[in-house]
């Protein structure tokens, strides 16, 4: 599949061109998708500074957001809290999870080799404690603050350490503000977070060969900043 990021005014342009398809919208993803003949055609993830209200199949600017942003990678972990998409608090939490010679975390090492070893209990030690303490940084911003929407990177394996924490997260599994930052994040660094507040303030839009078709004959489909091969959308 192909895709492309745009901005703000090119998905606004775009969206009553397609109003008339049928449509859903997944929170999860922040994103619309568009059928033709009963298969998706078209999706467009929005940027965050724009809400869909499924009811009358239209964009909304936000006039006013608060958010936060985790990514949580074996060793180290990021969590900003943005006011009106502008960061005004951010940490970048590090521990020691890793394996050295094999570079594998300790998590995964639990599930073939155990946990006998001192260097496997210290790691395993940091591991909780790595988590607690990015569960608190969360909680002090839900305390301080009203949170409209939550963005989450954060690698299977380590979600049961990201809800199972003694001190509980301020939201569930299931909240409808949480979605899904729709970018892999090797290493979430205080930059890799700027640079993804930046990548979720513009949209992207994705499309079939039918999909490209209608958006030719609409002539959206030639303002993009960039093009890219998309195999799973």
């Amino acid at each position: 599949m192909k895709s492309y990021i745009t901005d703000i005014q090119s998905i606004k342009k775009l969206i009553p061109h397609i109003q008339n398809l049928n449509f859903e919208y997944k929170s999860s993803k922040h994103q619309v998708n568009y059928y033709i003949e009963n298969q998706k055609a078209i999706s467009i993830r929005l940027p965050l500074s724009l809400a869909f209200d499924t009811n009358r199949n239209q964009i909304i600017d936000c006039e006013f957001l608060n958010y936060i942003l985790i990514m949580i990678r074996s060793g180290i972990a990021t969590v900003g809290y943005f006011e009106n998409f502008e960061n005004e608090k951010h940490i970048v939490f590090r521990a020691y999870m890793v394996r050295k010679k094999q570079g594998k975390s300790q998590i995964k090492h639990l599930k073939t080799k155990g946990k006998s070893r001192a260097g496997s209990r210290v790691r395993l030690q940091e591991t909780l404690d790595f988590f607690e303490d990015i569960s608190k940084r969360i909680n002090e911003h839900f305390e301080s603050h009203r949170i409209d929407r939550i963005g989450i990177s954060c690698a299977e394996t380590l979600i049961p350490y990201f809800y199972g924490t003694k001190s509980p997260l301020p939201f569930e599994k299931q909240d409808e503000r949480i979605f899904k930052i729709p970018k892999h994040i090797q290493n979430p660094t205080y930059e890799a977070l700027i640079d993804t507040n930046e990548f979720l303030k513009k949209g992207e839009v994705k499309f079939s060969p039918d999909g490209k078709d209608y958006l030719e004959q609409m002539n959206m489909n030639n303002d993009s900043e960039s093009k890219k091969d998309q195999d799973d959308w």
